[in-house]
C-alpha cells in the first residue's frame, strides 16, 4: 500500500512538474513575441539597436527546450534552469519594447520604472543561462566541488552588474531622443560607474570562459562515450562565447548562436548517441587547422622570400607554396590525431588498436589468440557484437560454407556487416560487426579502426586454418603409420611367418625322407626351393614399401628420371644442386611426390610436356613438377593424392602447393633439409 502511495505521489509530483515547466514556456513564448512586436511597433528614433539581440533567441528557444527536457525528466535540474533562464530573457524582451514605447510616448517615468525591470530579468537570464548552464552541462551537476567557487563567483558577478545597472545614474550620453530617467539612480556613483562596469564585465567575461573551460576539462577526462555526449554543448558554448566576447558588432550571429545552444544540450541529455556530432567536430577543428596554419606559413614565406629575394617574386611564391604544400599533409595527420584523441581518447585510436592486437597475437597460440583478438576488436570499434567465421569458403551459389571455427562475442544482430578476412590475396573467413553500441564512433573513424583492425585478424584467422591443416595432417600422418604397421604385421604374419613355418615342416619332413625314400625327399626339397622363392619376393615388396630401391640403387636424381622413362608424355628432370647426400626421409618424401605428382599428369592432365625440377638450396629441397595440361577444375576436390603429396612434405615440416599459373598445372613441395 506505502509503495502504491509513494508511486502516485511521485507520478503526480511529474505530473505537477510538466504542467509547471509547459505555463513557463508558454509564459515565456508569449512575452518573448509580443514583446517583440512592440519593439517593432515604436517609431524608429526610439527602437532599439540591434533589433535583435541573444535575448530573444533565449526567450525563445530556452523555455521550449526546457519544458521538453521535463517532460522526459521531471527532475533534471538543468532544465528547469532554462525555464527560469529563458523566462528571464523573455521578461526583459517585453521590458524593453514596453519601456521604448512609453518614451516614445511621453511618460519617461513609467519608461524607467520598466527598464529596471528588464535590467532584474536581464540579471536572471545571466545568473542562469550564463553562469549555472555551463558549468551543469550535459550531466545534471558541477564537474566537482572545486567549481562550486566559480558558480558563486559568476552569479555574484552577475547580480552585482545587475545592480549596478538598476541605481546607475544619468548616463552622460543618450542615443534616445530623450533621457529615459533611472528611478533608483545614485548619482554617488558617478565616479565609479564606467570602472565598476569594466571590471564587471571582465569578472563576468571571465566566468563565461571559465564554464567553456570546465566542458573541455570535462571532454579531457570523460570515458569515450561521454566525450561524444559533452562535444554538443561544448561546440555551442565556444562558438556563443566567442561571438560575445567580439563584441556588439557579432551580436546578430550571438542571437542565432543562442538558438542552437539548447537544441545541442537537448541532444546531449537524450539522443547523443544518434547525431555524428563528432565527425562534425573532427571535420571542422582539422578544416580549421589547415587553414590557419597552411595560410600563416604561406604568408609568412611569402614574406620572408620577399625581403630576401625582392627581385624575385615569382620565386617567393613559389617558395610559400611548396612550404605550404610540404606542411599540408603531417599537419593534417597531427590535427585528425589530435581530435580522434580529444573525442574518443587513446583507447579507441587506430594505432592503440593495433598495439593491443600485436600484444595479443604474439601471447597466445592461433585458437587461443582468436578468442582474444575479437574481444579486442569489438571493445575497439565500440559495437555490440563481433564474430568471426574462420574458412568456410563459398560455394557455386555465393553462399558461404562452414566455417573451421567461429567465435562470437555480444550481439552482431540480424543484419551485421560483413568485411572479409584476406592473407595475401587467399580467403581465410569473414568478420561480421554488429551495430553502435553506447560507446560510438563516428562512421570515418570506424573505417580507420576496421581497416587498422582486418589484417591482425586475417593473420589470426590464417594461422587457425594451417594449425588445424596441421593438426588434420598429423592425425592422417599417425592414422597412416599405424595402418602400415597394422599392414606389416599382417603381412608378416599371414604371409612371410606361415611360410616360413610350411618351410621348416618341409626340411622337418624331407630330412625323415631323406633315408627311407631319397625321391620324396627330392621332391620335398624342389617344393621348398620354389616356396623360398616366394618368400624372397614377398621380402623384396616389403621393403619396396618402406624404401624403394631405386634410390639406394640410382640415387633420388636416377629414380626420378627412371619414373621420368615410364610410358607417357616426355618428361624433362632438372637438377640443381648436389642430391647424392640427402637425408633419407627427405629422398623418399621427394620420390614419392614426384611419382604421385607423375602419375595423376598421366591419368588426368592431358599434357603434351612435364618438367620436373630437383632444386637443392641451403636449407631445402624444392620437387617442382610442371606441365602444359588442362590445368585444375575450376570446382575441384582435393584427392587422395593432392592430400598424401601434402602429408609427406608436412612431416618433414614442409609445404606443397598445388596450383594453376596460367596453363597447365604446377606441384611444388618445399622439404626443409
Amino acid at each position: 500500500m506505502t509503495d502504491t502511495l509513494s508511486a502516485s505521489r511521485a507520478g503526480s509530483d511529474a505530473g505537477g512538474a510538466r504542467w509547471a515547466a509547459g505555463a513557463l514556456a508558454a509564459l515565456a513564448v508569449t512575452l518573448t513575441l509580443a514583446g517583440t512586436a512592440v519593439q517593432l511597433s515604436v517609431p524608429r528614433e526610439w527602437a532599439p539597436w540591434p533589433p535583435f539581440v541573444p535575448d530573444h533567441a533565449a526567450g525563445l528557444a530556452f523555455p521550449l527546450t526546457g519544458a521538453f527536457l521535463i517532460r522526459h525528466r521531471p527532475r533534471l535540474r538543468l532544465a528547469w534552469v532554462m525555464c527560469v533562464g529563458g523566462l528571464g530573457s523573455s521578461v526583459a524582451v517585453m521590458a524593453v519594447g514596453l519601456q521604448n514605447a512609453s518614451a516614445a510616448g511621453g511618460d519617461l517615468e513609467s519608461a524607467g520604472w520598466l527598464r529596471v525591470v528588464a535590467v532584474a530579468g536581464w540579471a536572471v537570464a545571466a545568473c542562469t543561462l550564463a553562469s549555472l548552464l555551463p558549468l551543469l552541462s550535459p550531466d545534471d551537476r558541477l564537474p566537482s566541488r572545486r567549481w562550486l567557487a566559480v558558480a558563486v563567483l559568476s552569479v555574484a558577478a552577475n547580480l552585482a552588474e545587475g545592480v549596478r545597472n538598476a541605481v546607475r545614474p544619468a548616463p552622460l550620453t543618450q542615443r534616445y531622443p530623450e533621457v529615459i530617467p533611472n528611478p533608483l539612480a545614485v548619482e554617488a556613483l558617478a565616479p565609479y560607474n564606467a570602472s565598476l562596469q569594466a571590471g564587471l564585465t571582465l569578472v563576468i567575461n571571465g566566468c563565461v570562459v571559465l564554464g567553456v573551460l570546465s566542458l573541455v576539462g570535462r571532454m579531457r577526462r570523460a570515458a569515450p562515450a561521454g566525450r561524444r555526449q559533452i562535444a554538443w554543448p561544448l561546440s555551442a558554448f565556444v562558438v556563443y562565447t566567442a561571438f560575445v566576447l567580439l563584441g556588439p558588432d557579432y551580436w546578430a550571429l550571438a542571437t542565432v548562436w543562442t538558438g542552437l545552444i539548447p537544441v545541442a544540450i537537448a541532444f546531449a541529455v537524450l539522443r547523443h548517441r544518434l547525431y555524428g556530432i563528432d565527425t562534425v567536430i573532427s571535420r571542422t577543428v582539422v578544416a580549421t587547422g589547415l587553414v590557419v596554419t597552411v595560410g600563416a606559413v604561406y604568408f609568412g614565406v611569402s614574406a620572408l622570400a620577399g625581403l630576401v629575394l625582392s627581385d624575385y617574386d615569382q620565386i617567393a611564391g613559389l617558395a610559400a607554396t611548396l612550404a605550404a604544400g610540404a606542411l599540408f599533409q603531417p599537419l593534417r595527420a597531427r590535427l585528425r590525431r589530435m581530435t580522434d584523441t580529444m573525442l574518443y581518447g587513446r583507447h579507441g585510436r587506430p594505432e592503440e588498436l593495433a598495439r593491443r592486437l600485436t600484444i595479443e597475437v604474439g601471447a597466445r597460440e592461433p585458437a587461443n589468440a582468436l578468442a582474444a583478438v575479437t574481444s579486442v576488436v569489438r571493445d575497439g570499434l565500440g559495437v555490440t557484437g563481433v564474430v568471426v567465421e574462420v574458412g568456410g569458403a563459398a560455394d557455386a551459389a555465393g553462399e558461404p560454407g562452414r566455417a573451421e571455427m567461429r567465435v562470437e562475442l555480444g550481439v552482431a544482430g540480424a543484419k551485421p556487416r560483413v568485411v572479409p578476412l584476406v592473407w595475401h590475396g587467399e580467403p581465410v573467413g569473414r568478420m561480421l560487426v554488429g551495430p553502435p553500441g553506447p560507446r560510438r564512433f563516428s562512421a570515418a573513424y570506424t573505417e580507420r579502426l576496421i581497416g587498422a583492425a582486418v589484417p591482425y585478424v586475417a593473420d589470426v584467422a590464417h594461422a587457425v586454418l594451417m594449425a588445424a591443416d596441421l593438426q588434420r595432417s598429423r592425425e592422417r600422418i599417425l592414422t597412416a603409420r599405424e595402418e602400415e604397421r597394422r599392414r606389416l604385421r599382417r603381412d608378416l604374419h599371414d604371409g612371410l611367418g606361415m611360410a616360413l613355418t610350411n618351410m621348416a615342416m618341409s626340411l622337418s619332413i624331407a630330412r625323415i625322407n631323406l633315408r627311407e625314400a631319397p625321391s620324396a625327399a627330392d621332391a620335398l626339397l624342389l617344393d621348398l626351393r620354389t616356396g623360398m622363392d616366394a618368400v624372397s619376393q614377398e621380402v623384396r615388396e616389403l621393403v619396396y614399401g618402406l624404401r624403394p630401391p631405386t634410390l639406394d640403387d640410382l640415387g633420388l636424381a636416377g629414380a626420378v628420371r627412371a619414373l621420368a622413362a615410364e610410358p607417357g608424355p616426355p618428361v624433362e628432370v632438372v637438377v640443381e644442386g648436389e642430391t647424392d647426400d640427402l637425408p633419407a626421409a627427405v629422398e623418399v618424401a621427394a620420390y614419392r611426390i614426384a611419382q604421385e605428382a607423375l602419375t595423376n599428369v598421366r591419368k588426368h592432365a592431358a599434357a603434351g610436356h612435364v618438367t620436373v625440377t630437383l632444386a637443392r638450396s641451403a636449407g631445402a629441397l624444392v620437387v617442382r613438377v610442371r606441365d602444359d595440361g588442362k590445368g585444375l577444375p575450376a570446382a575441384r576436390r582435393s584427392g587422395v593424392g593432392f592430400a598424401s603429396m601434402r602429408e609427406r612434405a608436412a612431416e618433414l615440416g614442409g609445404t606443397c602447393l598445388i596450383t594453376s599459373p596460367g596453363t597447365g598445372t604446377q606441384v611444388e613441395a618445399a622439404l626443409p633439409l
